[in-house]
């Protein structure tokens, strides 16, 4: 098993190309099953997610051709087998998302239940209840849900919670139904608004994408075409925090600064010179210690739950006392129990982690628990006096694109240990 192996107290300072967004790449090659042609997806991450992501389509028949580095052509008219079976869905929640798909293009879909979450609970009954509104029949029996339409109709969907997974199954299945369908309470989040910009491109009819109400006038047949996944906002803000943490300066290209407006106003709080271009964004933090900030997660346009754990790092070496607040999962924060082998003085307050920033944190061998914890731990390290192991790093792996490479172009001292 990999390990990161990380000499702190080292000053980042560069610039960086930012990768595509898995959060959007996954839904959009989901999204593919509903197309009669063959699609071209570009600006693909090389992540472990996506790689499963495309062993489950091949799994199912699909047809899937590499063109050049992460730009493929997928043919969706190939596929023969309806399936998503528990040995691909438990290593990736995500592979819930061809439900809505398989449903509405094909009438049928076994898709295994996903089990457990390291961060938190992550039910599916949403996406279950709106199909169901929408016409399907749908049983759970041995651990899948089968689901049955001869052809989806269109619905009014009152979503009981924001769910970006579920509002993007059920946009997908609403694609091919017959009639409108209304997603009311719906997220709001910039992949949820690429996934929509992605079917329009191929012929559907979504409109409202980005706001509570979503509204998909179901069309006959999606056409074939090729379209370029966007930035990664979540991959953008890690960086940006790893300036903020290490006292340096870090500009992110290719991006889009406005998916960013609750995260770039923390680091601005915390003390950090803020600019930004049309795709770029730079934090400097002009070797200033950082801020402490109060932080409560929200739903988009709220401050990201996945930026939560980096700024629990930025915090633990702030001057004064920061506040973070999570309200979108109820088990995400077993990285401060790693933060506090290496001295940061963080305690848990139920939801609520509250932390006395301290000058440096001490080099420990830690362990990730999750994708983000593990990349709050990195920050953690590079701020930390000594050589610091984070094992259990293909949680990383599932999320940022060659983490070490591109800390390494900043200046950081970072090596790959081969497990």
């Amino acid at each position: 098993m990999d390990k990161l192996l990380i000499a702190g107290g080292t000053r980042l300072d560069g610039e960086i190309v930012i990768s595509g967004a898995k959060n959007a790449a996954l839904p959009i090659l989901a999204a593919t099953l509903l197309a009669d042609e063959p699609v071209l997806i570009g600006n693909l991450p090389h992540l472990r997610d996506i790689t499963t992501t495309v062993g489950l389509l091949r799994r199912m028949g699909v047809a899937v051709t590499m063109h050049e580095p992460m730009r493929l052509e997928i043919d969706p008219t190939t596929i023969d087998d309806l399936v998503a079976p528990y040995d691909l869905v438990r290593t990736m929640r995500a592979s819930i998302l061809v439900l809505g798909p398989l449903l509405g293009r094909h009438g049928s879909a076994d898709v295994s239940l996903p089990g457990g979450c390291a961060i938190g609970a992550r039910p599916v009954d949403l996406h279950i209840q709106g199909m169901r509104a929408m016409g399907a029949d749908i049983d759970l029996t041995d651990g899948y849900i089968r689901a049955r339409a001869s052809r989806l109709h269109g619905a009014r969907i009152v979503l009981d919670k924001v769910t970006v997974t579920g509002t993007e199954n059920l946009l997908m299945a609403a694609v091919l139904a017959d009639g409108v369908t209304t997603i009311e309470n719906a997220a709001r989040e910039p992949e949820v608004v690429d996934l929509a910009n992605f079917l329009n491109s191929l012929g559907a009819r979504i409109r409202g994408a980005g706001t509570s109400r979503i509204e998909i006038e179901g069309v006959e047949r999606l056409h074939g075409g090729e379209y370029d996944v966007m930035p990664d906002r979540i991959e953008a803000g890690t960086y940006l925090a790893a300036a903020a943490a290490t006292r340096g300066r870090v500009r992110a290209k290719r991006v889009s600064p406005g998916d960013l407006d609750a995260v770039l106003a923390k680091f601005a709080e915390a003390g950090a010179h803020i600019d930004t271009g049309d795709d770029w964004i730079e934090v400097d933090m002009r070797t200033r210690r950082p801020q402490a900030v109060r932080i409560t997660t929200a739903p988009f346009p709220g401050f990201p739950t996945d930026m939560q754990a980096q700024f629990v790092a930025i915090n633990a070496v702030a001057e004064g006392v920061g506040v973070i607040t999570e309200t979108i999962f109820e088990n995400r924060f077993q990285h401060v129990l790693e933060m506090q082998r290496m001295g940061a003085r963080i305690r848990l307050e139920g939801n609520t982690a509250v932390s006395e920033g301290v000058e440096q944190l001490q080099a420990a061998p830690v362990m990730a628990t999750d994708l983000r914890a593990s990349a709050s731990l990195v920050l953690a390290a590079l701020v930390a006096d000594g050589d610091t192991m984070v094992d259990r790093i293909y949680h990383i792996d599932r999320g940022y694109e060659c983490i070490e490479e591109k800390l390494a172009q900043l200046g950081a001292s970072i090596r790959r240990i081969p497990g």
